[in-house]
């Protein structure tokens, strides 16, 4: 069989903020040699021809904050049981599915955002599940693991424990000395960047205004993951934490929440990427946390916070702020639902292509893989989706998994909505599994 492939389609949204008509792709192997309109690109002899008929074609979305080794988004009810309930080695298992899912969605890029356990950092199961993915064991999408580097008694501490719990050992670190002694420890594991959280959060025994660290340690976490070559992505949510986050030079700051003019603007000027995550602010994502048991005071700071964070977006936007799609699902609202996020920015002032140029080439760049992904130009891998329909025209197309048609990897199709019969890379059959904790 010829390693050319040519993918024919109505629409190509390439994600640069081109579209063209009646596109040729040409893929070799793993890559795309060519692309243009079928008039001006020629299918070459003997390659083989992935007609997708009336559907758009884009690159591969890429979601740049997501927990896939949530506890839990799939079998429990409640997830503050699933968390003691279930071995880091299983949660492993859960985290491939919920990438399986998010990889039925045409997202082909994932950057996990980190997750701590009752037994310690989860950073090496996560490697290793990325590792098989990579190495060709099992499918699903492309992940970046982050691990997280948190002062004791931190928002990620206090979010993954009771307080009154006892600590695995070297959970947590404090100084700049000893952070400096955990980024290595995690880098070792595996880890592709450091996750830390500068000031609090929605989290018992905490407050979204509490500082979690001193500049000198987000200093020294920044300047130790630099020089490994690795990011450090900032959960951040107060404008004090804005400030501490650029003058440390971070790669991207987690979260949109409380911001005033001066930190705004300071981020902007920096050309710090923010990852807004306001699908876990809406109304439906709070209420499901009320299903899952979340205490009554942390649904009163999320509803509290929920303006500032929507008015923040919208600022950050006119200011010129980067901006690259991230969701932050977790617990909730549920895997699979990452396109939502992009229904959000059109409702917050962005044109459809602009939020689609955030799951694309924008974060493809934020996160460090804008020479690989996020376009579909001459060169890059062959990370390609076809939608039915124009996201263009209505970006909640994306949101449905009968309009996902086809799901391209590196080149090779995973799933294929289009055929008959139908091909995926899991059952079907969403919520079909058990919910262990209700039995």
């Amino acid at each position: 069989m010829s390693d050319i492939r040519v993918i024919k389609a109505a629409k190509l949204i390439d994600g640069t903020g081109e579209v063209v008509a009646q596109p040729h792709v040409i893929i070799n192997g793993t890559r795309i040699e060519e692309v243009g309109p079928a008039d001006a690109v020629a299918i070459p002899s003997g390659a083989e021809v992935i007609d997708v008929g009336d559907c758009t074609i884009m690159p591969g979305l890429i979601d740049t904050h997501v927990h896939l080794g949530a506890l839990n988004c799939t079998s429990f009810g409640t997830a503050r049981i699933a968390r003691f309930e279930i071995t880091p080695q299983l949660q492993s298992f859960y985290a491939l599915f919920h990438a399986q899912i998010c990889f039925e969605m045409g997202f082909t890029t994932m950057r996990d955002a980190g997750r701590g356990t009752p037994r310690g950092d989860f950073a090496e199961e996560m490697c290793a599940v990325r590792d098989a993915i990579n190495n060709g064991i099992i499918a699903g999408p492309r992940l970046l693991i982050l691990a997280e580097c948190v002062i004791t008694g931190a928002h990620l501490e206090i979010l993954t424990m009771p307080r009154a719990m006892r600590r695995p050992e070297g959970m947590t670190a404090d100084g700049p000395w000893e952070l400096r002694k955990k980024v290595r420890e995690l880098i070792r594991s595996g880890a592709d960047g450091i996750k830390t959280s500068v000031t609090g959060g929605v989290s018992l025994g905490t407050d979204p205004s509490v500082r979690n660290m001193t500049p000198e340690e987000l200093d020294a976490i920044v300047d130790e993951a630099h020089a490994f070559n690795k990011p450090v992505a900032a959960h951040c949510f107060t404008p004090e934490g804005l400030h501490m986050c650029v003058n440390a030079g971070v790669d991207t700051i987690e979260h949109m929440v409380y911001s005033d003019d001066e930190s705004i603007a300071r981020v902007s000027d920096s050309g710090i990427w923010v990852v807004p995550t306001l699908l876990n602010r809406i109304d439906y994502a709070i209420d499901q946390n009320v299903l899952q048991g979340m205490p009554p005071k942390l649904i009163e700071t999320q509803r509290a916070m929920k303006p500032h964070c929507f008015e923040t977006f919208r600022r950050m936007k006119a200011a010129g702020v980067r901006i690259a799609m991230g969701t932050d699902i977790h617990n909730v609202p549920e895997m699979g639902c990452a396109a939502r996020e992009l229904e959000i920015y059109v409702d917050e002032g962005m044109t459809p292509m602009e939020s689609i140029q955030t799951a694309t080439r924008d974060a493809a760049v934020a996160i460090g893989l804008g020479d690989t992904v996020g376009t579909i130009e001459p060169g890059k891998s062959a990370d390609i989706i076809a939608v039915q329909g124009d996201p263009l025209e209505d970006v909640r197309l994306l949101q449905e998994a009968d309009n996902i048609g086809m799901v391209m990897k590196e080149g090779s199709v995973y799933v294929d909505r289009l055929a008959d019969p139908q091909q995926f890379v899991r059952h079907p059959e969403p919520g079909t599994w058990r919910k262990i904790d209700c039995e």
